[in-house]
């Protein structure tokens, strides 16, 4: 069994042929609607922090980036749900749902700072003079010029 590659189609094309792109693409757009309907009923400085979810049956799930503007919008939450239930595309919601999930941040590596004085760096420069081995006597007089110079 060989794999063949679907060979690469326009993007109206693709939607126009694919029911559940179609469907999917739909799905995006109204959530995107409906955030945009909820910010304007967010204070400004809240917007940042709640994000839509999901609109199923009379709930409404808001996704917050910490614990402390849930706790902000859970104080808000009766006046928050009587402003959207009067817009007709929240008019059956009866409850606010809020989740704490932090946004994803990639794994930073911490910043490495080589302090060391000018005389351990004098000595380093002195060990790499007696290494043979080119590409490791390089790496130490790389090290060795992170010393300290006395000011």
């Amino acid at each position: 069994m060989s794999y063949r590659p679907i060979k690469a189609q326009k993007t109206t094309q693709l939607l126009q042929n694919n029911r559940s792109l179609q469907r999917l693409v739909q799905s995006a757009q109204n959530i995107d609607r409906l955030q945009q309907l909820l910010n304007q009923c967010l204070q400004p400085a809240a917007r940042e922090h709640c994000y839509l979810a999901a609109c199923q049956n009379t709930t409404l799930t808001l996704i917050v980036t910490n614990g402390h503007w849930a706790t902000r919008l859970r104080y808000q939450q009766k006046r928050l749900l009587q402003q959207l239930q009067r817009m007709p595309e929240f008019s059956q919601v009866l409850r606010i749902q809020f989740k704490v999930r932090p946004p994803i941040q990639p794994e930073q590596a911490p910043a490495r700072n080589i302090d060391f004085s000018e005389h351990t760096g004098e000595l380093i420069h002195a060990s790499a003079q007696a290494i043979r081995d080119p590409s490791l006597r390089e790496a130490m007089e790389r090290l060795a010029r992170h010393s300290k110079k006395p000011s």
